[in-house]
């Protein structure tokens, strides 16, 4: 299974490619690890960021779009351009769009740890929270061994 995790940050998008087969994962070559909406005022950039993040999860057969959930109020809430963003990602036809909350990231990755350094990795530092959504989807339904 291939699933992008994306990060919405201001006007741009931090994706991560990662795939699991057989229990072993990969982060296949990607040729994009951010796409940004440059004018946020037009909705020909809006319909052309949403082509080319349709066409990018085409060109690579992504299963499955992990989006990190972000707050709608208080200190942390996302703004209007984020969720201007990722209602374009939703709205694409024949993408299979799935939002997972921080806590269940976080409840994700306690139980099923990344056994390796972020840095061995080869992904950009902005990427992390993107890698860290798409590992946390795929191993949720999974368990850390019972001898911690």
């Amino acid at each position: 299974m291939k699933v992008c995790g994306v990060e919405l940050n201001s006007n741009d998008v931090n994706v991560c490619l990662l795939s699991l087969a057989d229990d072993v994962f990969q982060l296949p070559d990607f040729r994009s690890r951010r796409l940004t909406l440059t004018n946020i005022n037009s909705s020909k950039d809006l319909r052309y960021f949403q082509q080319t993040f349709a066409k990018l999860m085409a060109d690579y057969q992504v299963d499955k779009v992990v989006i990190r959930q972000r707050p709608m109020k208080g200190k942390f809430a996302g703004g209007a351009v984020g969720f201007k963003l990722e209602a374009a990602i939703e709205l694409i036809e024949d993408l299979d769009v799935v939002i997972i909350s921080p806590t269940d990231i976080k409840e994700s990755l306690r139980r099923n740890p990344v056994h390796i350094p972020y840095a061995e990795t080869g992904l950009k530092v902005f990427q992390e929270t993107a890698f860290n959504t798409a590992f946390a989807y795929l191993m949720k339904d999974k368990y850390a061994p019972k001898d911690e």
